[in-house]
């Protein structure tokens, strides 16, 4: 009688489960080569800062137009800086082969996306540091509520925004296909979002849209905080959907990501 055995995997093999030793040497490589990368630093953390001092002295004759919508668009240019660079650099990894050799080894596709989130979470908490500090102290947003709370939106909306790049970088094959998303992805959540008009004036239709698009609801938290001096039940549903959306792409993300760009 002849038996059949079953190979045993191989005692290195990456589990489904997060490695927390394999997430963070993946997140010190990013961190070692975005530094050798100034200007992809310089637009994460500085294109924000930018874009805000200009909208301040564009509405410099009209500041009270500046506290209306200063505090979404404190949670809208981080989205929109870290889907794109996120996006590019993880399609980078892919096309350089540089993804390929790394799940080749003892590394889960979750690991992977977990040491990127990390990475570039570690740069939005500095990018949206400086980017609520200029708008606060130096560009004088008046805001009712707590800058701790505008800081905790800034960096949430950030965290999406990572997310959805490291989600969309999955079904580009360049750069330019990865840039070609932004209208996609990120265009119609700012026209839906409730920035240019609140979201109750549009047609039923588009608010029905704009409900499940986690844009609307980062601009909804920063209105709170924006209104309200203490934190409100609105606020806490709104940053739990942000964070819950950041979660659920990250997670599309680990089971869409691909070894190699066809």
């Amino acid at each position: 009688m002849t038996t059949t055995t079953t190979p045993a995997p191989a005692a290195n093999a990456p589990t489904g489960a997060l490695n927390a030793s394999r997430t963070l040497a993946t997140a010190a490589r990013v961190l070692r080569q975005l530094r050798h990368d100034p200007r992809t630093i310089a637009m994460m953390i500085l294109i924000p800062c930018v874009m805000l001092f200009l909208l301040r002295y564009v509405f410099d004759g009209s500041p009270e137009v500046f506290d209306n919508i200063g505090a979404s668009l404190l949670g809208i240019f981080p989205l929109i800086t870290m889907f794109l660079v996120t996006s590019i650099a993880t399609l980078r990894e892919r096309t350089s082969g540089t993804l390929e050799r790394l799940l080749a080894m003892p590394l889960g596709k979750g690991d992977l996306i977990a040491g990127y989130a990390l990475a570039f979470g570690a740069l939005a908490v500095v990018q949206s540091a400086l980017a609520t500090g200029l708008a606060l102290w130096f560009l004088g947003l008046d805001v009712t509520g707590s800058a701790w709370l505008l800081l905790l939106v800034a960096l949430l909306d950030a965290l999406l925004g990572t997310a959805l790049g490291l989600f969309v970088s999955a079904f580009a094959s360049s750069e330019f296909q990865a840039v070609q998303f932004m209208p996609a992805v990120i265009f119609p959540q700012l026209l839906l979002c409730g920035l240019f008009t609140p979201r109750d004036n549009m047609h039923p239709a588009l608010e029905a849209v704009s409900d499940v698009l986690p844009m609307s609801y980062a601009v909804d938290g920063m209105n709170e905080v924006l209104r309200h001096t203490d934190m409100t039940a609105a606020f806490v549903r709104d940053v739990l959907i942000v964070a819950g959306c950041a979660l659920l792409v990250l997670g599309l993300g680990a089971a869409t990501l691909r070894r190699r760009t066809t």
